[in-house]
């Protein structure tokens, strides 16, 4: 992690007001996390993101294996721990497997890629790098993807870059039971 500790403390469920409390339990899975506790100090800002967010990972035209493998390379390009912990376990059940989890961090000339693979790397690192997909990358890619799959690649990779910023500036720990860089990636 980047900070020992938040910047801005998430709140419990206990010390928000309705609308927040309303707003981390729609965000949440089983339980509330760590982003959307802190962001429930923004309470406008937390329900116009959510609106966002939830069409990167629910309405997304992108397949979930691909998108997964986005968000986890911008992650790391970021090194957003917490973004990084989070998708490990939704890469997995999008259908990542441990390899090539393992294999993100090294980008798109490690071995054992497919060219699709190999291209959304690329992509990713190159929309963090420079703001644009190159136009070998591009032509790579529209061999797999017809156009709002391309819209919806841009938008995961911004998407997460900017949840990255926050993660990472705003000091959000890891969630009890997750596992950051050094366990996952082979970092320590």
């Amino acid at each position: 992690m980047r900070l020992s500790a938040p910047r801005v403390t998430p709140l419990e469920i206990s010390e928000m007001n309705e609308e927040q409390r309303d707003l981390v339990e729609r965000a949440s899975f089983d339980k509330p996390i760590n982003i959307n506790k802190t962001l429930a100090h923004h309470p406008k800002l937390l329900k116009r993101w959510l609106v966002f967010a939830s069409h990167v990972m629910n309405k997304s035209t992108l397949p979930a294996r691909d998108r997964e493998l986005v968000i986890l390379r911008m992650g790391w390009l970021c090194q957003a721990e917490y973004e990084w912990a989070q998708h490990v376990i939704i890469g997995k059940k999008s259908g990542l497997t441990e390899a090539e989890i393992d294999r993100i961090p090294g980008g798109a000339d490690v071995g054992g890629w497919s060219e699709k693979d190999r291209a959304l790397i690329a992509a990713t690192d190159e929309l963090k790098n420079d703001a644009f997909i190159s136009d070998a990358t591009w032509n790579l890619l529209k061999k797999s993807y017809d156009d709002q799959q391309m819209m919806d690649l841009i938008f995961a990779a911004g998407n997460y870059n900017l949840v990255s910023m926050a993660l990472n500036s705003l000091g959000v720990q890891l969630d009890p039971g997750l596992e950051g860089f050094r366990k996952t990636a082979g970092t320590s």
